[in-house]
């Protein structure tokens, strides 16, 4: 296959991990598979490629608890899997496939492939590779193109222990990625991009608390006390709820400083003041028109000298008088 551009030759196999499981042929997708482990078979080899894996590793990882003495599963996958795929280790179809079987195990080759999960660990150690270097444009190139690719977790839906590993591991990378893109857009103090790569983040991983923290900076400068309330209350439920804990002292710290009445509020547990409610109290006696903690050019009134007022002390003798006679 080629290109109409430029005539060079497209991957014959195209692979997506990334979101929902994807298989390319020769242009055509798969979408059936012969056997229940076929595909699992394959995504695996895929990952591990070129590499000769025993039966043994492969019963653990995709059959774990099974005999693999009897062997009966994986050969059923496996010839499954070469029937689906014109992968017959001698005489491979035009797909370059071949699933060879080796010293007591299978390895997997591919003559053409693309595939996301590749691509996208390329881009992001090149970004950070280049972040490192101090070459910003490229770091910002390669990382927002890293993930552009990330569709979702890795084989979404799939609950193997082999395929959590692999998630965990790439959900890091992406959210390192998103990191620096963050720390970039806040030296360049581009708050709209800033905006949308703390929200990037927080559909990867809801309780990140530094891009909370992020956010509450950056609506801070900006003075917009309202949203920087909101967004510690939302990480704050979000961390009770889902995980158990408070906000991490450097988060509450953050709040003290952006918002001092909010936090007052939220260490004593009152219900937290809006915006308005954030302005200083009436001044007492003695306060200068004008100071640091009360903003306001109202002239100061003269204080009024209250008069003594006796008459809640003459209703509690009568009533004490009552209760003796």
């Amino acid at each position: 296959m080629t290109t109409a551009a430029d005539g060079t030759a497209e991957p014959a196999v195209r692979v997506r991990f990334l979101g929902d499981f994807e298989l390319t042929v020769n242009g055509a997708p798969v979408q059936r598979w012969r056997a229940g482990k076929a595909r699992g078979l394959f995504q695996y080899l895929v990952v591990h490629r070129g590499q000769m894996l025993t039966r043994d590793r492969l019963y653990a990882s995709l059959w774990p608890g099974a005999d693999a003495a009897a062997g009966s599963s994986l050969k059923v996958a496996a010839h499954a899997l070469r029937r689906v795929l014109d992968a017959h280790p001698d005489h491979p179809g035009d797909s370059g496939i071949r699933l060879v079987y080796r010293d007591f195990g299978y390895v997997l080759h591919i003559t053409g492939l693309w595939s996301d999960l590749d691509r996208f660990q390329e881009l992001v150690h090149t970004g950070l590779r280049a972040a490192a270097a101090g070459d910003a444009p490229l770091a910002r190139t390669r990382l927002r193109a890293a993930i552009g690719l990330y569709g979702g977790e890795f084989l979404r839906g799939e609950s193997a222990d082999w395929v959590v590993e692999q998630r965990e591991y790439l959900r890091a990378l992406a959210l390192r990625a998103l990191g620096v893109l963050r720390a970039d857009a806040e030296d360049r103090e581009e708050f709209v991009e800033l905006i949308e790569i703390c929200k990037r983040t927080l559909e990867i991983d809801r309780h990140h608390e530094e891009t909370y923290r992020a956010l509450m900076a950056a609506h801070g400068r900006r003075g917009e006390l309202a949203c920087v309330r909101r967004w510690y209350e939302l990480c704050a439920r979000r961390m009770r709820d889902e995980l158990g804990v408070a906000p991490g002292h450097e988060t509450q710290r953050l709040l003290a400083t952006l918002i001092p009445a909010v936090a007052r509020a939220s260490a004593t547990g009152a219900p937290p003041a809006t915006v308005r409610a954030l302005r200083p109290a009436a001044r007492r006696t003695g306060t200068p028109a004008w100071s640091p903690d009360v903003r306001t050019t109202v002239p100061a009134r003269p204080v009024r000298r209250a008069r003594p007022d006796n008459r809640a002390a003459a209703a509690l003798a009568r009533a004490a008088d009552q209760a003796t006679a």
